[in-house]
């Protein structure tokens, strides 16, 4: 075996996975990640069909992840008074098993911290590749020399900017932005949003509370906005302005997103590129094929984790012939993430496309449409035994 000393960048899900292969195939493993800590808390993931449940049955995490699930929850759309305008299932949101990010994080790094060295609180500043390794330089620790390194840090992947080019070049904005808020209290809000939780609308803009992504979740249309992805105030200032005026009980829900410490902002993007490698550096889960808040995000990553684990043990550390494999499974996997956008359907642009969105949850056929086709497109890809 050759090539056996790897650098990961990400430690939220497809990191920890694939660090969990690798040791699992006899790599040395790092993995570093920007956060001082482990990120707990965040929205909701899920994993739809047999294909993903296969994954988590091999990573021997399956009945872990059953016993953390949230549980699919049906959520009410209502109107501005408050009434039910129809339902959505707790199946379509949740698919087979729903468990919040930081729990599946969580239980990963449980699997793998003992297996190998996990770097918090430092970020890659550099990626020289050499004849024999990659040369990293980072923002706080000394430089290394690796064998391998991967990208598993997210759609706005700073390996990928380092190894391939700017992310304009390959991050494709969709139009809406998203937003997810921890709620200490909603002591104004009339209604238990823990027992249904509510979704309104209003054309080109959303706002949900007690739901599965979070206690409230936003999505509104707009022009892409300049702003600082790490700086809460300004994602609290951008969702009061965008969302004043709004009607139902939105305006205590602001009140409380005001007082929150937990606020993240970010646009709906989608990552379209050429190859998933460049040389000894290699692209993982949304950093490769993101498609932020299209339902795939967890389980593309954790089935390209083992994947790309597994056929760098299959190919003895050989990366070129392991990368290409690895692409040819996921590219056609991965298509699913390429294809439309999230935005349109939870903040329809007119009253009309409201409307319609919410007849889909009152028609049994059309949902079972719509089941039926995630359901093909989770499980579209024949997993080798490695």
């Amino acid at each position: 075996m050759k090539n056996t000393n790897v650098l990961i960048s990400g430690a939220s899900i497809g990191g920890p996975a694939l660090a969990y292969w690798l040791t699992r195939h006899g790599f040395k493993v790092t993995v570093v990640e920007r956060s001082a800590t482990l990120r707990l808390g965040g929205q909701a993931v899920d994993f739809k069909g047999e294909t993903h449940r296969t994954v988590l049955t091999r990573m021997g995490i399956l009945e872990d992840v059953r016993r953390l699930q949230t549980g699919g929850t049906d959520q009410e759309i209502v109107d501005a008074n408050g009434r039910r305008l129809a339902v959505i299932p707790g199946e379509f949101t949740g698919g087979d098993l729903e468990i919040k990010r930081g729990d599946l994080s969580a239980l990963l790094y449980e699997r793998t911290s003992s297996a190998c060295e996990y770097v918090f609180g430092d970020s890659i500043t550099s990626l020289t590749e050499t004849r024999d390794g990659v040369h990293v330089t980072f923002e706080r620790s000394a430089p290394r020399t690796f064998d391998l390194v991967v990208g598993a840090d997210g759609i706005h992947s700073n390996v990928r900017r380092l190894a391939f080019g700017p992310e304009s070049d390959f991050v494709r904005f969709l139009g809406h932005y998203y937003a997810l808020v921890e709620l200490d209290e909603l002591g104004e809000l009339d209604g238990d949003f823990s027992a249904m939780p509510r979704m309104y609308n209003e054309p080109g803009r959303m706002a949900a509370v007690g739901g599965p992504k979070a206690p409230a979740f936003f999505v509104f249309a707009s022009e892409q906005l300049d702003y600082d992805r790490y700086d809460m105030r300004q994602h609290k200032d951008i969702l009061a302005r965008v969302y004043a005026g709004m009607g139902w009980q939105v305006p205590a829900v602001m009140k409380a997103v005001r007082d929150s410490e937990d606020v993240y902002l970010d646009s709906l993007s989608q990552v379209r590129i050429d190859r998933y490698s460049q040389g000894r550096v290699v692209l993982l889960g949304d950093s490769a094929y993101g498609n932020t808040l299209g339902g795939f995000g967890s389980g593309l990553a954790m089935v390209g984790a083992y994947v790309l684990a597994g056929e760098l043990a299959a190919a003895g550390g050989d990366h070129r012939t392991a990368f290409a494999e690895y692409e040819r499974q996921l590219r056609g996997y991965a298509k699913v993430a390429e294809r439309g956008s999230a935005g349109p359907f939870l903040a329809p642009a007119s009253p009309t496309r409201i409307r319609l969105r919410n007849w889909t949850f009152k028609y049994s056929f059309l949902l079972g449409l719509m089941m039926k086709m995630t359901d093909k497109f989770a499980t579209d890809i024949e997993l080798k035994e490695y």
